[in-house]
């Protein structure tokens, strides 16, 4: 039975799965399916109190969750919400939930699947046998190795703890640069990333996005990693320049690149596609069936559990419940 005088807007596209769970709870409006969209927020704004984004729309910013004058909470599907303005909602007694944890280890074991296929060369040697090359050329070329080799990790949280503990059983050597340092980790703390960079073999990119962090990994960085050097990169495109990275990438002044996130996706940089030293995924890090079905449940969780009274279960850090003032 929908919860009574609890309405729920779904902005974009969203998997059956989540717009199936709200609608056995709750009434719901597709926005997506609307002709007239601002008829429907001008006329039925004032009664929605939970709003879910979906692909298509775009960002969820202070200007529109400000149209919902009775908006309480704000459902986001991924662990990272750089696409909803959570510092406005946070100022205007809004929630904001995301869905952590169930998607760490996806995006982990997909974390050192690039890793290992950038290093070894994977996709490379498959197309070699796909093409014939094999038989017609001899044997593929040696590649490069994970013995012997130091990972930094840019962004020691969950995920990225899950990626240390992978990497450990490889028998790399960790370090990490964050904010600050993390109390009861064995791994080395660096307070500048420029030298951790020039100190590591491979740099694993998995801080949030956002505007903090926009090209955090720049051109001082990337050439600190330097021409041997490995990039990993599944977090947000906008954590690395993109323009440096490609141009450094084809002068072979940074060594390879592995790369399931893009700056403006579905849009790759063309020049990236004939580069023989890059892996490209299209942001699959969390794209198995088993953790986008637990990624959509926890949407609807999050919603529901809130709409009862109880609290939200997984809110981001702008927005702690209670919320405050």
């Amino acid at each position: 039975m929908p919860v009574s005088k609890f309405e729920v807007l779904i902005t974009g596209q969203v998997m059956p799965l989540i717009r199936e769970g709200l609608e056995a709870h709750f009434t719901v409006h597709k926005l997506y399916e609307m002709t007239d969209k601002e008829a429907f927020i001008a006329s039925h704004g004032a009664k929605i109190r939970g709003m879910v984004g979906g692909a298509g729309h775009g960002k969820i910013d202070g200007a529109f969750m400000g149209r919902f004058p009775n908006l309480q909470i704000v459902g986001n599907f991924g662990v990272g919400y750089d696409g909803v303005d959570a510092k406005w909602a946070g100022e205007h007694g809004i929630i904001v939930t995301n869905t952590p944890d169930v998607l760490t280890d996806e995006v982990a074991d997909l974390a050192m699947g690039l890793l290992i296929s950038t290093v070894r060369r994977l996709p490379q040697a498959d197309r070699y046998v796909r093409d014939g090359k094999w038989l017609s050329q001899g044997n593929f070329p040696l590649t490069g190795s994970l013995r012997e080799k130091k990972m930094g990790i840019l962004g020691l949280g969950r995920i990225g703890g899950a990626i240390a503990r992978r990497a450990e059983a490889f028998g790399l050597s960790l370090a990490y640069h964050s904010r600050s340092p993390k109390l009861d980790v064995p791994y080395t703390y660096y307070a500048s990333l420029v030298d951790m960079a020039r100190d590591v073999d491979i740099l694993m990119v998995i801080a949030p996005g956002g505007e903090s962090t926009r090209n955090i990994v720049n051109r001082a960085v990337m050439e600190a990693l330097g021409p041997a050097g490995i990039l990993i990169n599944v977090a947000r495109g906008t954590l690395v320049d993109e323009p440096v990275m490609v141009e450094l990438l084809k002068s072979g002044k940074l060594g390879a690149a592995g790369l399931d996130v893009f700056e403006k996706e579905p849009t790759v940089p063309t020049d990236l596609f004939a580069l023989e030293n890059v892996v490209l995924l299209p942001h699959v890090g969390s794209g198995s069936h088993y953790t986008r079905n637990k990624m959509g449940q926890l949407v609807v969780d999050n919603i529901v559990q809130f709409s009862e009274g109880r609290g939200p279960i997984t809110p981001v850090a702008e927005t702690p419940w209670p919320l405050k003032g």
